[in-house]
């Protein structure tokens, strides 16, 4: 089976890539921006019609498309996020190679949910800022495209490679740097969230058995438990062995402390924030029985290990 990879170095595509090169089966052509690429073409720019010529070229059984932008002004994430997608979905409709479309969404399109919800995929969607509702725009020029096509939404990806910028990822160079100057208390703020995280070698699983299955339609990739924000920063200061406090400036009174230590008297330093600007509110939890039933995918990766390898690679830099 020939795949055509679409983003491969990307956060996600990067394990998508290993995943599928591990499977002797697959023959894999990556496609992206980059130098490195099997083919260089900008989806943002690039015209369907060439897009149409190299498929019929390379005649793929499946195209991933796991590229995008999650930061950036509406035009931007427009560009990367919806107006890319189109040129894929036109490619292939002209194309006579009749591949199978996997396109990875992502659960910003479904918006805020409930407090102790699981969110379904026939929830309606209500993305809360431009990135959600460019995904979500993705998703349905998919869904109408006539093509033969699954969409997984992908909840709160985590572990190894997670983007400095990411909640998960500023929490850890916040606690790698605290931990270099021996600062005995490090002040968070926005750890009330609770979020789905998912590995995201679990992710690469799914995008594996997506690319063999006959599914369609929109599936849930997360771990089906929402876990707060703070939870998962004093799982991450007992994998570091940090010994200082977690003050918490938006919650409870008085320290979060780690599994051992205390905070030192004259720590003064300023707080750290880590926003979560993804318009999902305080509360995102996934229902994964679709991919249970369809997909036969399950997680297997568990956040402590997901932070553990966060953390090896922040650690790395001290």
């Amino acid at each position: 089976m020939r795949v055509l990879l679409i983003g491969a170095n990307g956060y996600l595509g990067r394990f998508v890539a290993d995943r599928l090169l591990a499977d002797p089966a697959v023959q894999l052509t990556a496609l992206g921006r980059g130098d490195d690429a099997d083919v260089r073409f900008d989806l943002a720019c690039g015209s369907p019609g060439a897009l149409t010529r190299f498929l019929d070229a390379v005649h793929p059984g499946v195209v991933v498309n796991c590229a995008g932008a999650t930061r950036g002004g509406a035009r931007e994430l427009t560009r990367h996020n919806t107006v890319a997608v189109a040129t894929v979905c036109e490619a292939l409709r002209r194309s006579g190679c009749g591949a199978r479309l996997v396109q990875i969404g992502c659960s910003a399109e479904y918006g805020p949910s409930q407090p102790g919800s699981s969110t379904a995929e026939d929830a309606v969607p209500r993305p809360g800022g431009p990135y959600g509702v460019s995904k979500l725009a993705a998703t349905e020029l998919v869904l109408g495209s006539g093509l033969d096509a699954v969409v997984l939404r992908v909840f709160s990806p985590a572990g190894p490679g997670t983007p400095a910028g990411s909640p998960l990822g500023r929490l850890a160079e916040a606690m790698r740097r605290a931990m270099q100057c021996g600062d005995g208390e490090l002040k968070l703020g926005g750890l009330g969230v609770q979020r789905d995280f998912v590995d995201v070698r679990d992710v690469a699983r799914a995008v594996h058995a997506a690319s063999l299955s006959a599914a369609q339609g929109v599936i849930n990739i997360g771990s089906g438990r929402a876990v707060r924000l703070r939870d998962a920063a004093a799982v991450l200061a007992r994998v570091a062995g940090y010994g200082g406090a977690l003050h918490e400036l938006d919650g409870p009174p008085g320290p979060l402390r780690a599994s051992i230590g205390h905070p030192r008297a004259d720590s003064d330093h300023a707080p750290v924030a880590f926003p979560y600007p993804d318009g999902c509110g305080s509360w995102q939890q996934a229902d994964v029985r679709t991919a249970r039933d369809r997909l036969g995918w399950r997680p297997r990766i568990n956040l402590e290990e997901s932070l553990a390898d966060i953390w090896m690679e922040a650690a790395c830099r001290i």
